[in-house]
């Protein structure tokens, strides 16, 4: 704890008086550039990662960057979406998992969960994941390589449940909101992002936004 006070008085002493003006500015408001979904894991910090300022993310965490489908649980994720979508009207939506991932560890040895009820419930809203992991992967058996693949999958089911959300159902319509899916990897560096075109994670400078929603062509009259 003392590490963080004395965190607090350097911050006040050295950063915040050089950036006054900043601070200051955030008073009247925030536009932030994107939401930002990921996990709570310590080994993330998604201001360093991105080198953001203050006001330039809406930053959403929990373990295992899950984001519940609409309706399943009306809680702070789904609040916190909707709030960035339709009143902050972010232009952009990442969400982004990580190497080492302790939720999903427990995703692939649920036996390890006993003893965490609270954790276990919370990881059913990651069972697509586990049963594409279970049934898509028999033939990878290193741990390593299939957390990998468990991560990877993982930020692509909780899209497909973020598409579930009425706001940002609505905002892709319009093709005023971008979905991309990134993975970190901690002990490199590296930030992989979902190419739709390729079907696959790579460096997140040569990824794709991942399509909207598709419009229909509507019949002639």
């Amino acid at each position: 704890m003392q590490k963080l006070v004395e965190g607090i008085h350097k911050f006040q002493e050295t950063i915040f008086s050089s950036q006054r003006e900043l601070f200051e500015r955030l008073e009247r408001g925030q536009e932030p550039l994107a939401l930002f979904i990921t996990c709570s894991d310590s080994r993330i910090d998604p201001s360093l990662l991105t080198q953001t300022e203050p006001g330039e993310l809406f930053i959403m965490r929990n373990a295992g960057n899950i984001v519940p489908p609409y309706g399943a649980i009306f809680g702070g994720e789904a609040a916190t979406i909707e709030f960035a979508v339709s009143v902050l009207k972010v232009k952009d939506i990442i969400l982004c998992g990580h190497s080492h991932c302790g939720a999903m560890k427990g995703l692939l040895h649920p036996e390890t969960l006993d003893s965490l009820p609270a954790v276990k419930q919370w990881l059913t809203h990651a069972e697509s994941t586990a049963r594409i992991i279970r049934e898509n992967y028999q033939h990878i058996k290193e741990e390593t390589p299939l957390l990998t693949a468990t991560v990877e999958e993982n930020v692509l089911v909780q899209l497909e449940n973020l598409r579930t959300h009425p706001s940002v159902a609505a905002a892709l319509a319009r093709g005023e909101l971008k979905l991309h899916g990134w993975v970190y990897k901690f002990e490199t560096g590296q930030v992989f992002g979902f190419d739709a075109q390729e079907n696959q994670f790579v460096p997140v400078e040569r990824a794709q936004a991942i399509p909207g929603r598709v419009t229909p062509q509507l019949p002639a009259i």
